[in-house]
Protein backbone atom coordinates (compact mmCIF):
# COMPACT_ATOMS: atom_id res chain seq x y z
CA UNK A 1 0.00 0.00 0.00
CA UNK A 2 1.22 3.40 -0.98
CA UNK A 3 0.65 7.08 0.85
CA UNK A 4 0.22 10.01 -0.36
CA UNK A 5 1.10 13.20 1.78
CA UNK A 6 0.92 16.48 1.34
CA UNK A 7 3.50 18.77 3.52
CA UNK A 8 2.77 22.46 3.43
CA UNK A 9 5.44 24.67 5.05
CA UNK A 10 4.03 27.07 7.55
CA UNK A 11 4.43 30.12 5.38
CA UNK A 12 2.72 32.95 3.94
CA UNK A 13 3.32 31.58 0.52
CA UNK A 14 2.27 28.44 -0.57
CA UNK A 15 5.01 25.89 -0.60
CA UNK A 16 4.31 22.34 -0.46
CA UNK A 17 5.31 19.46 -1.96
CA UNK A 18 3.25 15.90 -2.66
CA UNK A 19 5.09 12.53 -1.88
CA UNK A 20 4.20 8.57 -1.91
CA UNK A 21 6.07 6.50 0.25
CA UNK A 22 5.07 2.76 1.24
CA UNK A 23 2.23 2.31 4.28
CA UNK A 24 5.18 0.50 6.42
CA UNK A 25 8.19 2.80 5.95
CA UNK A 26 9.16 4.38 9.21
CA UNK A 27 8.77 7.79 10.47
CA UNK A 28 12.79 8.23 10.18
CA UNK A 29 12.46 6.93 6.12
CA UNK A 30 9.50 9.81 6.47
CA UNK A 31 11.71 12.21 7.98
CA UNK A 32 14.56 11.88 5.40
CA UNK A 33 11.99 12.05 2.27
CA UNK A 34 10.33 14.99 3.74
CA UNK A 35 14.12 16.81 4.18
CA UNK A 36 15.12 15.65 0.59
CA UNK A 37 12.01 17.16 -0.57
CA UNK A 38 12.11 20.59 0.52
CA UNK A 39 16.27 20.47 0.21
CA UNK A 40 17.40 20.12 3.50
CA UNK A 41 20.53 17.49 4.54
CA UNK A 42 18.44 15.49 7.18
CA UNK A 43 20.93 15.61 9.38
CA UNK A 44 18.81 18.31 11.88
CA UNK A 45 16.74 17.26 14.88
CA UNK A 46 13.34 16.82 13.76
CA UNK A 47 10.08 15.42 15.83
CA UNK A 48 6.64 14.58 14.21
CA UNK A 49 3.48 15.58 16.38
CA UNK A 50 0.42 13.90 16.47
CA UNK A 51 -2.24 16.25 16.08
CA UNK A 52 -6.50 16.64 15.60
CA UNK A 53 -8.31 17.96 12.44
CA UNK A 54 -7.79 21.43 14.67
CA UNK A 55 -3.85 20.80 14.29
CA UNK A 56 -3.55 21.59 17.61
CA UNK A 57 -0.14 19.85 18.86
CA UNK A 58 0.15 16.35 20.80
CA UNK A 59 2.04 13.86 21.86
CA UNK A 60 5.86 14.34 20.29
CA UNK A 61 7.64 11.56 18.11
CA UNK A 62 11.62 12.28 18.04
CA UNK A 63 13.96 11.54 15.61
CA UNK A 64 16.05 10.03 18.45
CA UNK A 65 15.31 7.91 21.31
CA UNK A 66 15.05 10.53 24.55
CA UNK A 67 15.05 8.44 27.08
CA UNK A 68 11.43 9.43 28.45
CA UNK A 69 9.60 6.69 27.26
CA UNK A 70 9.53 7.99 24.06
CA UNK A 71 9.80 5.46 20.97
CA UNK A 72 12.33 7.06 18.38
CA UNK A 73 11.16 7.33 14.27
CA UNK A 74 13.15 4.32 13.53
CA UNK A 75 10.43 2.19 15.30
CA UNK A 76 7.43 3.61 14.41
CA UNK A 77 5.74 3.17 10.70
CA UNK A 78 3.27 5.18 8.70
CA UNK A 79 0.53 2.91 9.16
CA UNK A 80 0.70 2.90 13.10
CA UNK A 81 -0.24 6.63 12.87
CA UNK A 82 -2.49 7.20 9.67
CA UNK A 83 -6.21 5.39 9.53
CA UNK A 84 -9.68 6.51 8.12
CA UNK A 85 -9.68 8.88 11.63
CA UNK A 86 -5.96 10.60 11.70
CA UNK A 87 -4.74 11.83 8.86
CA UNK A 88 -2.66 14.15 10.16
CA UNK A 89 0.81 15.32 11.35
CA UNK A 90 2.74 17.72 12.52
CA UNK A 91 6.25 17.73 11.06
CA UNK A 92 9.28 20.40 12.79
CA UNK A 93 12.85 20.35 11.41
CA UNK A 94 15.81 21.96 12.69
CA UNK A 95 14.64 23.00 16.37
CA UNK A 96 17.03 25.77 15.97
CA UNK A 97 15.47 27.37 12.84
CA UNK A 98 12.28 25.74 13.38
CA UNK A 99 10.79 25.01 10.19
CA UNK A 100 7.18 23.51 10.63
CA UNK A 101 5.42 21.62 8.26
CA UNK A 102 1.77 20.38 8.43
CA UNK A 103 1.78 16.52 6.76
CA UNK A 104 -2.05 15.21 5.35
CA UNK A 105 -2.59 11.84 3.89
CA UNK A 106 -4.13 12.82 1.19
CA UNK A 107 -5.09 9.54 -0.57
CA UNK A 108 -3.75 5.57 -0.03
CA UNK A 109 -3.26 3.54 -3.65
CA UNK A 110 -1.61 0.02 -4.78
CA UNK A 111 2.30 0.16 -5.40
CA UNK A 112 2.95 0.26 -8.66
CA UNK A 113 5.77 -2.14 -9.35
CA UNK A 114 7.93 -0.25 -11.40
CA UNK A 115 7.76 3.11 -8.92
CA UNK A 116 10.54 3.82 -6.84
CA UNK A 117 9.56 4.97 -2.95
CA UNK A 118 9.70 7.50 -1.53
CA UNK A 119 8.77 9.43 -4.72
CA UNK A 120 8.18 13.17 -5.07
CA UNK A 121 4.86 13.83 -7.14
CA UNK A 122 4.48 17.17 -6.98
CA UNK A 123 6.13 20.50 -6.03
CA UNK A 124 4.76 24.11 -5.72
CA UNK A 125 6.93 27.05 -4.55
CA UNK A 126 10.75 27.89 -3.53
CA UNK A 127 11.64 27.08 0.07
CA UNK A 128 13.33 30.37 1.59
CA UNK A 129 16.75 30.77 2.87
CA UNK A 130 15.31 31.04 6.19
CA UNK A 131 12.67 29.55 8.36
CA UNK A 132 9.10 31.46 8.11
CA UNK A 133 9.37 33.73 11.67
CA UNK A 134 6.38 32.44 14.21
CA UNK A 135 3.92 34.54 16.17
CA UNK A 136 3.77 32.48 19.57
CA UNK A 137 0.72 33.41 21.91
CA UNK A 138 0.06 32.63 25.03
CA UNK A 139 -3.63 32.98 26.66
CA UNK A 140 -3.33 35.79 27.50
CA UNK A 141 -1.94 36.99 23.38
CA UNK A 142 1.26 37.37 21.64
CA UNK A 143 4.63 37.21 23.84
CA UNK A 144 6.89 39.95 23.47
CA UNK A 145 10.23 39.69 25.05
CA UNK A 146 11.64 43.12 23.27
CA UNK A 147 9.64 45.08 25.60
CA UNK A 148 10.33 43.42 28.82
CA UNK A 149 10.50 46.25 31.49
CA UNK A 150 11.84 43.58 34.38
CA UNK A 151 14.62 45.57 34.16
CA UNK A 152 13.22 48.36 35.77
CA UNK A 153 11.96 46.34 38.47
CA UNK A 154 15.63 45.39 39.58
CA UNK A 155 15.08 41.32 38.59
CA UNK A 156 18.08 41.91 35.74
CA UNK A 157 19.97 43.26 37.96
CA UNK A 158 22.42 40.72 39.22
CA UNK A 159 25.28 43.27 40.65
CA UNK A 160 23.72 42.57 44.12
CA UNK A 161 23.31 38.13 43.84
CA UNK A 162 25.08 36.02 45.71
CA UNK A 163 27.29 34.42 43.39
CA UNK A 164 30.32 34.34 41.06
Amino acid sequence: MIYRFRIILDAQEDIFRDLEIEANASLEDFHYAIAQAFGFGGSEMASFYTTNENWEQGEELPLLDMGEGTTPMAGKSLDQFFNAENHHLIYVYDFLALWTFFVELMEVGEKQPTMLYPNLVFAQGEVPEEAPEKDFESQGGTLDFEDDDDDEEGLLDYDDADFY
